[in-house]
């Protein structure tokens, strides 16, 4: 069914967060700090891994990965939000909010398996100590990391093509800091149950599929886990997985809410709050959860400290 005018969309307004002057200032030195900040912990954690011979394992070649992951999914929102808070235009280009919103979700997607695989990884050191070597060897940590960008990259493609078959009403305004899904949604004239179907299927097929692989992986690890006899070994085994595992709850709790079921109907205040939480946030906790709860990377920020 179509609605309103409609019209050959050149650009739209990004509403981001509407407020007095000194709620924008605040928010442009908060966003600022949080971006600085999480570029700093998300090199710091390759730069080590590049550096330190200790390191140069599968998991930690994954969380390089993710770090470098994280680097560009805040890249993609945050410069943009910034510019936003301090210019009186607001205006994004038709071109320019199709690929923000095609590199978050394809980032996003991208994470979700790179976090099943690394699941994969942390069953196979802990389930199959012997055989971890030989199975998670050079020439499948490679196709499991590239699988992961190709795959998360290739499935947001097809709703990114579906979003340019549709047409859009003014007035082009955004309710949201990014270009999101639900946004676009939101303003098109013609019928998007298509491209919700579409949508709701590839996250479902992603999300829970990753979900799948990483419980399956966990179920595994804490029953081998609670077969460890000592206290000692049960708390170091755990430790190997535990802040993975932090990141996983955290992740898939926000995405659950945002992505799992998105409509005209959904709140898109309550999701603006939400994909701050999960967009500039979550980014940020990442390389502190990884470094503080892993003995190895305290170890070596302790002595390169203890040097300065």
């Amino acid at each position: 069914m179509v609605k309103g005018n409609q019209t050959n969309v050149k650009e739209f307004i990004l509403r981001g967060f509407p407020g007095s002057r000194y709620l924008q200032i605040s928010l442009f030195m908060l966003f600022l700090f949080i971006y600085l900040l999480t570029l700093t912990g998300n090199i710091t954690i390759i730069s080590l891994v590049g550096t330190h011979r200790r390191l140069r394992t599968p998991m930690y070649y994954f969380l390089c990965n993710l770090s470098f992951l994280e680097i560009w999914y805040t890249t993609a929102t945050i410069p943009k939000t910034l510019t936003n808070l301090m210019s009186q235009s607001k205006t994004i280009s038709f071109l320019s909010c199709l690929l923000q919103m095609y590199f978050v979700f394809s980032l996003g997607c991208t994470e979700f398996l790179l976090l099943a695989v690394m699941a994969y990884d942390r069953y196979l050191a802990i389930c199959q100590p012997l055989r971890y070597s030989s199975i998670m060897n050079t020439t499948l940590f490679i196709q499991l990391a590239i699988g992961s960008w190709v795959g998360g990259f290739l499935t947001i493609s097809v709703p990114a093509f579906l979003i340019t078959r549709l047409s859009f009403c003014g007035p082009m305004v955004i309710n949201h800091f990014f270009c999101d899904i639900d946004s676009w949604i939101e303003l098109s004239c013609t019928d998007t149950r298509l491209f919700e179907m579409v949508y709701i299927t590839i996250c479902f097929i992603v999300i829970m599929g990753s979900c799948a692989v990483t419980l399956v992986s966990y179920i595994y690890i804490i029953s081998t886990i609670l077969r460890i006899s000592s206290a000692q070994g049960w708390r170091k085994t755990f430790s190997t997985c535990s802040a993975h595992l932090t990141v996983v709850v955290i992740l898939y709790g926000s995405a659950i809410f945002l992505y799992v079921e998105p409509s005209k109907q959904n709140s898109l205040d309550m999701n603006k709050i939400v994909s701050v939480f999960n967009t500039i946030v979550t980014p940020l906790l990442n390389p502190f959860i990884y470094t503080l709860r892993n003995k190895e990377v305290e170890d070596i920020l302790r002595k390169a400290f203890s040097r300065t």
